[in-house]
């Protein structure tokens, strides 16, 4: 278990290097490939120029304001200028007039989002101004916010009262349970004899079809580990 008691494969948090444009760099997801997206180097004086330049831009709005990608790019730009630079106070002073702290904060906690969730992000599944909220939520509440957005459509304003009142320690389950949301329940639609087999086992041993599910998916979760 970590620190907030998710199981080991929960991965919460970048996995990747600050910078590396492993969204922006799949062709599957945005139609451009690894050699097309921009790459950030903190310790390169060179890329750390265009990560300022490209701050400036996106702070400024003069470029892709509704691209997704664009989004991300511009999250990367913030993340590697902080780790290049030292600071957010820092970044924002490199990035120049109009950049500041709070504007590198919040879009280099995008950047360090998992994988999992700048994916839907880049394909305008979780509108970037929601996932600036669900970034200022730490550990296996991030996720869980992030698939309440996919499955309950939740706005951008549900998930900035949310991660508020996350931060200020409700619970995730609660604070979702307050918008008649169940964490954890998850409609699926499964092969006919695959359905049938697990209402079968589940009637055997007198439990929930849920029960077996849940029991069969943490098996292999824990082998792939």
């Amino acid at each position: 278990m970590t620190e907030d008691g998710s199981r080991n494969f929960f991965k919460t948090d970048r996995q990747s290097p600050v910078g590396k444009p492993v969204i922006r760099g799949d062709p599957d997801i945005t139609g451009q490939g690894p050699e097309e997206a921009v790459q950030f180097d903190p310790d390169d004086p060179d890329s750390l120029a265009l990560a300022a330049e490209t701050v400036a831009a996106f702070a400024s709005n003069t470029a892709g304001a509704e691209d997704n990608v664009f989004m991300l790019r511009g999250a990367a730009a913030c993340a590697a200028l902080v780790r290049g630079e030292g600071s957010y106070k820092d970044a924002a002073s490199r990035a120049g007039d109009g950049v500041t702290v709070s504007f590198i904060r919040k879009w280099s906690r995008v950047h360090d989002l998992p994988h999992s969730i700048r994916r839907h992000v880049a394909r305008g599944q979780i509108a970037p101004t929601a996932a600036k909220h669900i970034a200022r939520v730490s550990g296996a509440a991030r996720l869980h916010l992030a698939w309440a957005v996919l499955d309950h459509d939740l706005t951008v304003r549900d998930v900035r009262a949310i991660a508020s009142e996350i931060n200020d320690g409700t619970d995730v389950a609660d604070a979702l349970a307050a918008r008649g949301i169940t964490l954890g329940e998850l409609a699926l639609t499964l092969e006919q004899d695959i359905y049938g087999e697990l209402r079968r086992q589940a009637s055997i041993e007198d439990v929930p079809p849920g029960e077996l599910a849940n029991e069969a998916l943490l098996a292999q979760f824990q082998e792939s580990e």
